[in-house]
């Protein structure tokens, strides 16, 4: 690979829409798993009803394929098997919901992303989603750094916030975590760290054929918020007895264990027919390496849509293998910035017209124990908040 440390992507604020705000909201919340999904939605009630309005998957084709019988059969049976596995984090949507003063099932039908006109139509109608997010993993001597840009559609910008939540509720595991979320989703599905001392950043991957009926990739996202080690990790992304409607991956570690830092990543794959749990491939990085993930499967050899999403992976992807191999936070920072690609860029803003944005970049320093989060491009800002990485014994 050829070397290249300077990014060419400019720091003069041309390429910034007007609109991007330098504001991160934060909640602290203590409760019940409705509770806490009351005072999300309480709190941030203006921001989630502003989002749902202009949400367009949920306007344009969500709300018109539930109102179908197929895709309210598909909708049912998906939430059936949630109820059964997972009634905590329903209570957490219905708390939001209730808090925002915005019908349950809206919020339910985003948490399905594309599950429904998936099988309804054999394919995604919105061929842009999902729409991505880059993660870096740098493994070296003082540098234990696992790096993020959050993508997102360009209505997502300004629309999310950081939740920090001590769930506690008889009968239900106790969960202390950090998240970023999308207004009204469920935390997880992004990017934070639990006191366990998991931090993780998630990339959405696109198989070609969803499932009716198995786990919406949110849920195992919010499940492994309670998670202690990486085998509970590698249990709840298996998801055995339902498997995963749909496919995404996650870069982890954990702080607290035991030896050498080690670096995941796991993609996650659809369950396959007559499976009952998700497709499940593994990466570590020891000391020394690399970990570079985009939205395209690497490993698991599964059939993906065609669309706007593996083409900018492929792009972004060969813009951050021009670089050598990131060894600094510094390094892995410059990489996140890029802008080089004309098409797909690895810091996706370039006007006001795009459709997709990075709405934030995360940088989890694993020796100092801190995450970073930019709100405007990394290489040419200071971060907006700094929060510390707070572990407890177990």
């Amino acid at each position: 690979m050829s070397s290249c440390w300077k990014s060419e992507g400019k720091c003069d604020g041309s390429s910034f829409d007007i609109g991007r705000r330098n504001a991160v909201p934060i909640i602290y919340t203590r409760g019940t798993h409705y509770e806490i999904g009351y005072d999300i939605g309480r709190t941030f009630a203006k921001i989630i009803n502003d989002f749902i309005d202009i949400y367009k998957p949920l306007n344009e084709t969500y709300i018109a394929d539930y109102n179908t019988k197929e895709g309210r059969k598909i909708y049912d049976d998906t939430l059936a098997c949630v109820k059964e596995q997972f009634p905590q984090y329903l209570k957490e949507i219905e708390g939001t919901a209730d808090g925002a003063n915005v019908p349950f099932y809206k919020l339910f039908l985003m948490h399905l992303d594309d599950i429904i006109s998936n099988i309804v139509n054999g394919e995604s109608k919105n061929a842009k989603l999902p729409v991505g997010c880059s993660s870096i993993v740098a493994n070296y001597p003082g540098q234990e750094i696992l790096g993020h840009n959050e993508d997102a559609l360009s209505e997502t910008l300004n629309h999310w916030y950081i939740v920090s939540a001590h769930v506690i509720e008889p009968g239900f595991r106790e969960e202390k975590f950090t998240s970023l979320s999308y207004a009204g989703f469920l935390p997880g599905y992004t990017m934070g760290f639990n006191y366990h001392g998991l931090v993780f950043s998630i990339n959405t991957l696109s198989a070609k054929t969803l499932r009716s009926g198995k786990t919406p990739r949110y849920f195992l996202a919010r499940a492994l918020l309670g998670v202690n080690n990486f085998v509970e990790a590698q249990q709840t992304l298996r998801n055995k007895g339902y498997g995963a409607a749909e496919g995404f991956s996650v870069n982890m570690t954990f702080l607290d264990q035991e030896g050498d830092r080690m670096f995941h990543n796991a993609e996650v794959g659809p369950v396959e027919v007559n499976s009952d749990e998700s497709q499940l491939s593994i990466l570590t990085a020891s000391p020394g390496e690399n970990i570079m993930h985009c939205n395209k499967y690497l490993r698991l050899n599964l059939a993906e849509v065609d669309g706007a999403i593996i083409q900018s992976s492929i792009h972004r992807m060969a813009a951050i293998c021009k670089y050598s191999r990131p060894k600094t936070r510094r390094e892995i920072i410059e990489i996140l910035s890029d802008q080089t690609d004309n098409e797909y860029r690895v810091y996706q803003e370039f006007g006001p017209d795009d459709y997709v944005k990075t709405i934030a970049t995360g940088i989890f320093d694993c020796v100092k124990r801190t995450w970073s989060i930019y709100t405007d491009k990394p290489n040419c800002n200071e971060p907006l908040v700094v929060i510390p990485i707070r572990t407890e014994p177990h």
